[in-house]
């Protein structure tokens, strides 16, 4: 279980920096690459599938880390990015526009990106060594 929540926090930071990476650079590598306008990877689809797999990764992660050193904001951080990940798809480039979706998008991965990252960090601490998340790999490291 220990391994299992550190494996999962970097999941979840990494899905939510794919998925702002993947909106900023979108654009610039389409104009640079045009093969790559064959992949549709400016679709929806991609969105709906990374919000899939953010919040399974993120929710088990933060409420495990959470369990252990009783930080809460950091769960409620990381919920606020999932909720605007969530929204960002729901509204869409309609009712938001694409730069509001953007920032939606943006904004959302941040917050879980950070909310991971202090999940991740409270576990290498010395004054939580009795946190049930963290490795003597990790532990040796610091």
């Amino acid at each position: 279980m220990k391994t299992t929540q550190v494996l999962t926090d970097k999941l979840a930071i990494g899905l939510s920096l794919a998925c702002a990476i993947h909106c900023l650079l979108l654009p610039i590598l389409l104009v640079l690459l045009p093969s790559m306008a064959a992949l549709q990877l400016d679709n929806e689809a991609f969105h709906l599938w990374m919000v899939i797999a953010v919040i399974p990764s993120s929710a088990y992660a933060l409420s495990l880390g959470c369990k252990q050193h009783k930080r809460y904001q950091l769960l409620i951080l990381g919920f606020t990015g999932v909720t605007l990940l969530v929204l960002a798809l729901l509204l869409g480039e309609e009712q938001i526009g694409e730069s509001g979706e953007k920032i939606m998008t943006v904004i959302g991965s941040a917050c879980i990106v950070i909310g991971h990252w202090f999940n991740y960090r409270l576990c290498q601490t010395p004054s939580h060594k009795d946190c049930g998340c963290t490795t003597d790999e990790y532990s040796d490291a610091s």
